[in-house]
């Protein structure tokens, strides 16, 4: 599946244990998004690029999925520096560029960076089901496993039948614009696929329920602690650490 393309390698985080990888990265995602010192946010940055170097992933592949990010940075990029008050720096077309407002799209722009690098880093490098596995081990809500789990099997199944709905559309003449015509048939076409989509899972329901489905996911293989687990727990909680050291002393220096 094109979620996976990046899962199967044989770097050290290719070989981590899941459940390992989840509460790193859930752990430095929350640190990084916290910083509110710029030195802090761009080492967090730096060290997410270099721990998402040492994968070994395609540089193609990882340069498109942060290019979609980015591509949002963008427009905040272009908003934020003349909405934000403070200390004027430039004029563009009676526009203010506020100081803090450069800071604050700076901020955001390395803070989005980072966590987008380290859970390419720590989430890519697994299967989605073994994904799925670990929250389970974690005592994740069954639940919410499960609409994680079902949310990407479906999807793929979900845009096949869009496509094969829009070339239906096409081979009778259809062409889009913007035009009521057009709005009105994407309108039918989007409809089309919600009923589709609503049946298809009443059908997979049904046929979940014939095999003994009860609300379980019952797996034969488990996952096994080992040594580069506890190295890659110990790295990922002595960076956050230091991380949050320059950040409390950069506040520190701040107020002094």
């Amino acid at each position: 599946m094109t979620c996976e393309r990046l899962s199967s390698g044989s770097s050290l985080l290719h070989r981590t244990d899941p459940r390992v990888k989840l509460t790193v990265a859930f752990m430095l995602s929350v640190v990084t998004a916290l910083l509110r010192n710029c030195p802090s946010q761009f080492m967090a940055f730096t060290g997410s690029l270099l721990v998402l170097a040492s994968t070994g992933l395609p540089v193609g592949e990882t340069l498109r999925r942060l290019a979609l990010i980015n591509f949002f940075l963008v427009l905040v990029a272009a908003i934020v520096p003349f909405t934000t008050p403070g200390t004027e720096v430039a004029d563009i077309f009676s526009l203010h560029i506020t100081r803090e407002g450069l800071l604050l799209a700076l901020s955001i722009w390395l803070k989005c960076n980072a966590i987008a690098a380290l859970n390419l880093a720590f989430l890519a490098t697994s299967t989605i089901f073994s994904l799925a596995h670990a929250m389970a081990h974690m005592r994740v809500p069954s639940k919410l496993v499960q609409l994680f789990f079902f949310s990407w099997r479906y999807i793929h199944v979900l845009e096949q039948e869009f496509r094969r709905i829009r070339n239906a559309a096409m081979l009778r003449g259809f062409r889009p614009g913007t035009s009521l015509h057009t709005y009105r048939h994407l309108a039918w076409m989007i409809g089309a696929l919600l009923i589709k989509g609503y049946e298809r899972g009443e059908r997979v329901y049904n046929a979940m329920l014939c095999r003994g489905f009860n609300g379980t996911f019952w797996v034969l293989s488990h996952f096994h602690f080992h040594l580069r687990d506890g190295v890659i727990t110990a790295a990922g909680i002595l960076f956050a650490a230091a991380v949050i050291y320059v950040d409390l002393s950069c506040s520190c220096t701040l107020f002094s």
